[in-house]
């Protein structure tokens, strides 16, 4: 099994989003994320849950980190309500880590079991949109664990995002995942 933590934010800033919007549009970044998690097992908490386009993403297992277990998902059948992060402790599938803020903090300080193999750091490098309203989010706690606890073995740029790849030091990492998420940044 491996965790894989995906992720685009804004590098001057670390944000992720500005209220419940990405603040970019790069339709080949988000292509890149629909095809990394095609037909795999995604978890994300409850805010993002909510701003996917009709709260899904076609073809995948979905897990709503939440404190809320009477929450009702969309699809009763692929999408599913887990209210203990350790639930994904001995989770014996891949299992691809999507937002936001406090479910990557989450995943990344709360010990070794959870700690993704593979962080998928993409990088946009242009303007955010104006005029959106919300909180900024930003990532930068888990930026800074990303570079004490990983090191980065493949980048790759296109249409202003730059893509890294980073795994744990030390660690061994499935081979047959990252060769897919290699072949995936390249695309």
């Amino acid at each position: 099994m491996t965790k894989v933590a995906v992720w685009c934010r804004h590098k001057e800033d670390d944000v992720i989003a500005i209220g419940r919007h990405i603040p970019w549009n790069v339709p080949s970044d988000t292509n890149f994320f629909i095809d990394m998690v095609q037909e795999k097992n995604v978890v994300m908490g409850r805010l993002t849950y909510e701003a996917l386009p009709n709260r899904t993403i076609p073809n995948c297992k979905i897990f709503i980190l939440t404190s809320n277990y009477a929450y009702k998902p969309s699809d009763k059948e692929n999408h599913f309500v887990v209210d203990d992060i350790n639930f994904f402790k001995d989770f014996a599938e891949d299992l691809y880590i999507a937002g936001g803020r406090g479910v990557y903090e989450e995943f990344l300080t709360k010990g070794n079991k959870l700690l993704p193999d593979i962080v998928m750091d993409c990088v946009y490098e242009g303007k955010m949109q104006s005029g959106l309203k919300g909180e900024k989010i930003a990532i930068s706690a888990c930026i800074s664990i990303l570079q004490k606890k990983y090191i980065k073995v493949a980048q790759f740029m296109k249409d202003d995002v730059q893509r890294n790849m980073y795994v744990k030091r030390g660690e061994f990492v499935d081979q047959t995942v990252m060769k897919n998420l290699l072949t995936l940044m390249q695309k």
